[in-house]
């Protein structure tokens, strides 16, 4: 099979439309055409063969999880989606693989609207790129995207859903920890399928005052909010060890696994793709309301604060001297 047909086959096939992508798959360059009062908004993410996915997850899940990863972006940008470019390496062309990889990328695009454009296909090892275009409204001329530069002295700090299943799996696939089947079950979903937050993203415009996607773990991502707003946070310990403890599994951790690796898991485990934002205590009702009307859960984990770093706070209000460090690619 050849380059064109393989993207005949199992790309270019009926997908859902978007009033925005005027020219999809099959010319040179894709048509976007932004609907007057929006913004454009763009992002890139790579994933490699045994730096972003084991070898064992199903091309099914993988594919749902190429486009996840970037949707999130979108979803803390408060963007609605319309459509995405895929550059495809692969060692050989293996039709079953393709077959399963396409079917969870396309499903998931459905889902959202979000058009596949274009790309490129070429013989190498392994490796997924994807850039999504997505659009934000302009109000009185000024964007309404969700930015990490916003935070501001006395907001809150909130997490979406809840933190540390996609490690905990990670773990598991070390041979670090051996869990209940119906656990790892739980914690592989999602690890191998997240959930990009794209409806709460767009229900925070307005309200959230900076935000970004957990994708390298909590302190790293907060730690790019606190940078860019040249501010710092104090963290809640007991709060946030409740990102865990909200789960099902949460007894059998509490019987397992110590209080500092649980922490470990929420502060530092990637691939949550959560989303951890900023927003005045005056607007609390408007955070309730976002979370109910997308049934989306959120939890108020701290506050910002002038003094710039990040502190972890007990349950007795003393400053945590634990050290904990997230994910990074060149560490």
């Amino acid at each position: 099979m050849g380059e064109f047909d393989l993207i005949e086959r199992y790309f270019k096939v009926a997908q859902a439309s978007n009033a925005s992508v005027a020219l999809g798959i099959g010319d040179d360059c894709a048509l976007l055409q932004s609907r007057p009062g929006t913004q454009m908004a763009i992002s890139t993410d790579m994933l490699v063969e045994g730096r972003h996915f084991l070898s064992t997850v199903s091309p099914q899940a993988l594919g749902h999880k190429a486009l996840a990863v970037n949707l999130s972006d979108l979803a803390a940008c408060g963007a609605t989606p319309i459509g995405f470019t895929l550059a495809l390496a692969l060692p050989r062309v293996d039709e079953a693989w393709l077959a399963g990889f396409s079917h969870g990328l396309l499903q998931l695009a459905a889902a959202h609207q979000c058009v596949l454009v274009g790309g490129d296909t070429t013989q190498g090892p392994l490796n997924i790129c994807i850039t999504v275009f997505g659009e934000v409204p302009l109000v009185n001329g000024k964007s309404q995207a969700l930015l990490r530069s916003g935070a501001q002295v006395g907001d809150d700090i909130y997490v979406s859903g809840s933190l540390g299943d996609a490690r905990l799996a990670l773990e598991v696939f070390r041979g670090n920890l051996q869990v209940d089947e119906s656990i790892f079950s739980h914690c592989r979903q999602r690890m191998e399928r997240p959930t990009p937050r794209i409806a709460m993203g767009s229900a925070l415009r307005g309200v959230a005052s900076a935000a970004i996607d957990v994708s390298d773990g909590l302190l790293g991502d907060l730690g790019h909010i606190l940078k860019a707003s040249r501010v710092g946070a104090c963290i809640d310990i007991p709060v946030a060890m409740n990102l865990v403890a909200a789960c099902a599994y949460s007894a059998w951790l509490k019987a397992n696994i110590p209080p500092e690796k649980q922490l470990d898991l929420v502060l530092c485990g990637g691939d949550d793709y959560e989303l951890v934002f900023t927003a005045a205590p005056a607007v609390r009702a408007a955070v309730q309301a976002a979370s109910q009307n997308t049934a989306t859960p959120v939890t108020r984990i701290g506050q910002i604060e002038a003094e710039t770093g990040q502190r972890l706070r007990d349950a007795h209000g003393q400053v945590c001297a634990a050290q904990f460090s997230s994910f990074d690619h060149f560490a």
